[in-house]
């Protein structure tokens, strides 16, 4: 059947309704160039504007779903889980979380992005480690499964090549923002990818891209949806990302303190969130009755860790690379800290080097920041509240000024942060 890219695009203009065939045919042309880029950018805009219901977010996913391969991991003993966040800034919990949640039996497939703009990658941050390697076949991903328990690594090119065309354009057209694209984005990938659980972690505040409560929760419910339409078993937990996660930001920075977390320290912050995560992907994938800060405390998830860097060829215990330049910035007045505003912070670490601007840019694996201080605690006038880190000392000037407008100091104690604001399932 076949159709006129020009008259979908004028349907979905008039708050239309696009049918399963329709969507498919579009899908399938656009991933093989018959469709054009000016005219998916015109449907994407179109979507954004006049939005799509349940139906037609389900049939765009499937159909980004059927313009690749599939994964399939029915054949391993162990049942699967992953975790997708929506990103945000110190946002390392994947480094931790997965053998966290490998170290109980339950075999975790991330599959993984790099960073773009003032939301960091994990990959990028793992390729700090030297040796580490990202890309990996479908037969060694199953067989590090099998063996490890977990593996982080890039999605192969054969996974929704569709998602991969559509991702690049909604970049430069404006649309990154349409809940229907985001969704079906994100779905799209991790239904391809073949696991039967699946837990998304929906950031809300100045650093994502959900700036507002309602706006996360719909993204989440319809998430969900997606996920429980397509066999997989899935919930979502909404967390505060007004913040950054943890007090360092950058690539080494955020593996330095996912190895802390794995060593039964870190951050309390950090280390809440990944427990609440594995607790909801652990049960999802029917093992309950554990607490995961056991496994944490006691080595096994650290055990796990070593494993999956080795077997991606890296070193667990080779050093880490250092920026050598920094800058300290102080507070300016005595008080409590109120704000460490996680947008300002974001691009801060990222014009140090820390981020690309364009998906070619090479990253600084050193570059980055780290807070002395959180949200709440007391400080003096003059105490140090963050470092900043770069290769490239000219890099200081555009990061300082967005660094210290970050920070706000009030006289009284500022109520506590609330990390986890809500949970769809």
């Amino acid at each position: 059947m076949s159709f006129s890219a020009v008259e979908l695009i004028i349907k979905k203009r008039e708050h239309g309704t696009l049918e399963t065939e329709e969507i498919n045919w579009l899908v399938e042309n656009y991933t093989s160039g018959v469709v054009a880029d000016e005219q998916m950018s015109a449907m994407a805009m179109a979507i954004l504007l006049n939005g799509m219901n349940r139906q037609e977010i389900k049939d765009l996913t499937m159909a980004m779903i059927a313009s690749g391969e599939r994964l399939d991991f029915s054949g391993l003993s162990a049942p699967t889980t992953d975790k997708h966040s929506t990103g945000g800034v110190g946002d390392k919990i994947t480094l931790p979380l997965a053998p966290l949640v490998a170290s109980y039996g339950v075999a975790v497939p991330q599959l993984s992005g790099r960073g773009l703009g003032h939301t960091g990658g994990t990959l990028d941050k793992l390729e700090a480690i030297p040796g580490w390697q990202a890309s990996m076949s479908n037969t060694e991903l199953y067989s590090q499964l099998a063996e490890v328990g977990a593996v982080i690594c890039a999605a192969g090119k054969g996974l929704a090549p569709a998602d991969r065309k559509l991702y690049s354009l909604r970049d430069v057209t404006g649309t990154v923002e349409a809940i229907p694209l985001i969704a079906s984005s994100i779905m799209s990938k991790k239904i391809a990818e073949g696991t039967s659980a699946l837990v998304l972690d929906v950031k809300v505040g100045s650093g994502a891209f959900m700036k507002t409560l309602d706006r996360a929760n719909e993204l989440a419910t319809v998430l969900v949806q997606l996920g429980k339409d397509a066999g997989v078993n899935t919930s979502a937990l909404l967390t505060d990302m007004s913040t950054p996660l943890g007090k360092k930001i950058g690539n080494s920075l955020e593996v330095e303190e996912s190895l802390e977390v794995l060593s039964g320290g870190g951050p309390e912050d950090v280390v809440e969130l990944t427990v609440e995560l594995a607790r909801e992907m652990l049960t999802l994938a029917g093992v309950t009755d554990v607490d995961p800060r056991e496994n944490l405390a006691n080595g096994k998830a650290l055990d796990v860790w070593r494993k999956m860097i080795k077997a991606q060829g890296g070193d667990p215990d080779a050093a880490l690379p250092k920026a050598e330049h920094w800058h300290v910035i102080r507070a300016s007045e005595s008080g409590y800290v109120s704000e460490l505003e996680a947008l300002g912070i974001g691009v801060a670490s990222w014009r140090l080097g820390a981020g690309r601007e364009r998906k070619e840019d090479a990253v600084q694996f050193g570059a980055g920041i780290e807070l002395h201080v959180q949200i709440g605690e007391k400080v003096n006038a003059g105490d140090p509240i963050m470092t900043l880190y770069t290769e490239t000392p000219e890099r200081f000037e555009r990061a300082i000024g967005l660094a210290e407008n970050a920070v706000g100091i009030q006289e009284q104690k500022p109520a506590e942060r609330k990390l986890i604001l809500g949970r769809v399932s």
